[in-house]
């Protein structure tokens, strides 16, 4: 093992908390940060291209790659699951929708951990300090900050129609899904600067590798947590470089903490290779219990999405315009030019929050709308036109569970989400699929003859709905969960509500697993105000 160096902060995982938290420790430059990667550069031009996540998932050059267990919930499918293995993380590959959730989910948050730091409020607060919106200063968004918040840069009649549609069944039209209640139905905001995809990298690294109190590793596997099991203080980390094994040192008696960025799924890895975790499981993988904490890898929640496809006729969709040389050629000049056009697309462009029934409390379904289809991710448009409206329930109650099965850092894990395992949840699939039916029967659309490709107007009995649910749902990439902070007396709380690991010292983990309950919506910028909170406690202190 290589002469091992110190720092004040070691970072691991450089995706949308580690980046950020790059950035905010190095401001004071008395302190010595390290930040390690197991990916590469972000240095890919697919990266940047809006449309090219499509050529990011599933290639290792981008993603680890992982699949689930084949799911009872989905007739026994299993899904690729997505997970970033490059500087930026998933925000290198996801799909760019700039979501906060809403303040219901961060009241269930103060409820869960008994701290008002995790408030509607105080997390509003966090995301105007760095967000750089493209309106005007409000009380609902920032102006300055590193993370751009943009318009989209195309629209598509068709999408147009879906929203007419939806307004006559009864969704309101709205232009911000950020101001707490997100009833309704309009267009994405996006994380996009002039066309080009922004990802965390791009955002805060680029500036915070210019001092020279940070030192960034890529292409290193953490294989472990150091932790004196007298002391239990984290002291330093394990990791491989170049197939050597090397060790950085964390001067915790300067108050330096060993901070866990990498994500829902790598996380978990890493806490249960160091000896935490439940443990009985880690007995019988031969690693020495440094904390029994029966919560780490359980609590896994996902936002499973139902792919609903509906051929249209009379109206233009993507599928008919990239089938072709020309039309091909005419998209890519679109977007050399000017930056627009269907490269710079997210991969959902159309949103709409919805009550999946009246007895609903606030909206808990969300529509993510594209004027293409597919028959699965990877495979060629289909030849005719069609839309897609994937429904996804944003308050599962299924929970599942990510496990280490061998102590190799490149193993994958097992990964169970367990979708559609409770009543509660197949009652809401079946309402979300009639409700999709119900605003595709709206006069909108009429004109456009909407036809039901997937699943079928066939499926028609409440058995045959949840049957249909498991054929076509898949995940909308949004595991989070298996590290919950909680209170003390919590047994399956990982966390404190500051982040910290119970039972270790000096070792916090900072990402989505920390969430106790998913939020009503995408993942990625709740994600970055849980690392803009941990920086605040940290540079505080």
């Amino acid at each position: 093992m290589t002469q091992a160096n110190t720092y004040d902060y070691i970072i691991i995982g450089a995706g949308s908390a580690g980046c950020m938290l790059a950035k905010r420790l190095t401001e004071n430059p008395a302190k010595k940060v390290l930040l390690i990667e197991a990916g590469k550069s972000d240095h890919y031009i697919w990266i940047h291209i809006p449309v090219g996540y499509l050529y990011c998932i599933d290639n290792p050059r981008a993603d680890w790659r992982f699949k689930t267990v084949a799911e009872k919930g989905l007739n026994g499918r299993s899904l690729l699951y997505p997970r970033g293995r490059v500087l930026g993380g998933c925000s290198s590959i996801n799909g760019m929708i700039y979501m906060r959730g809403q303040a219901g989910d961060y009241e269930s948050w103060v409820q869960a951990t008994g701290d008002d730091a995790w408030s509607w409020e105080n997390a509003l607060a966090r995301y105007k300090k760095f967000e750089d919106y493209h309106g005007p200063a409000n009380e609902w968004h920032g102006k300055g900050g590193e993370w751009t918040v943009s318009r989209q840069r195309l629209r598509w009649p068709i999408m147009d129609k879906f929203r007419e549609a939806a307004v006559q069944a009864g969704i309101p039209a709205s232009d911000d899904f950020n101001r707490g209640d997100n009833f309704g139905v309009g267009y994405f905001d996006v994380s996009q600067r002039a066309g080009w995809r922004l990802n965390t990298s791009k955002a805060f690294l680029r500036d915070a590798v210019k001092r020279s109190n940070l030192t960034v590793i890529t292409e290193a596997v953490v294989t472990k947590l150091n932790i004196d099991p007298a002391t239990k203080n984290c002291y330093g980390v394990e990791y491989l470089k170049d197939g050597l094994a090397n060790e950085a040192l964390c001067a915790h008696d300067q108050g330096g903490e060993v901070l866990l960025c990498a994500g829902a799924i790598g996380s978990v890895q890493i806490l249960e290779r160091s000896g935490i975790g439940a443990a009985a499981h880690l007995n019988r993988l031969g690693i020495p219990v440094m904390a029994d904490l029966p919560g780490v890898g359980e609590n896994l929640q996902d936002h499973l999405q139902l792919r609903m496809v509906y051929k249209v006729n009379g109206i233009k969709t993507l599928n008919t315009k990239a089938n072709s040389w020309f039309g091909k050629m005419m998209i890519g000049l679109e977007y050399l030019f000017k930056r627009s056009g269907p490269m710079s697309m997210a991969p959902s462009q159309l949103g709409a929050f919805a009550y999946s029934s009246p007895e609903q409390k606030s909206a808990n379904v969300e529509y993510h709308v594209q004027p293409l289809s597919l028959e699965k991710f990877g495979e060629d448009l289909h030849a005719f036109n069609a839309f897609t409206a994937s429904v996804c329930n944003l308050r599962p109650t299924s929970r599942g569970s990510i496990h280490i099965h061998s102590i190799d850092p490149e193993a994958p894990p097992v990964i169970h989400p367990n979708y559609l395992s409770t009543a509660q949840d197949r009652k809401i699939a079946i309402e979300s699929l009639k409700l999709t039916r119900q605003i595709v029967q709206s006069p909108a659309l009429a004109p456009y003859s909407p036809e039901e490709y997937k699943p079928g107007a066939q499926y028609q009995t409440e058995e045959d709905l949840v049957k249909a649910a498991g054929d076509i749902g898949t995940t909308i990439f949004h595991p989070v969960g298996t590290c919950k902070m909680g209170r003390a007396d919590d047994p399956m709380a990982v966390l404190d509500s500051q982040l910290r690991v119970r039972g270790i010292h000096y070792l916090r983990v900072v990402d989505a697993s920390a969430m106790p309950a998913i939020t009503s919506g995408n993942t990625a910028a709740p994600t970055m105000m849980i690392a803009e909170r941990v920086a605040e406690l940290i540079t505080s202190a």
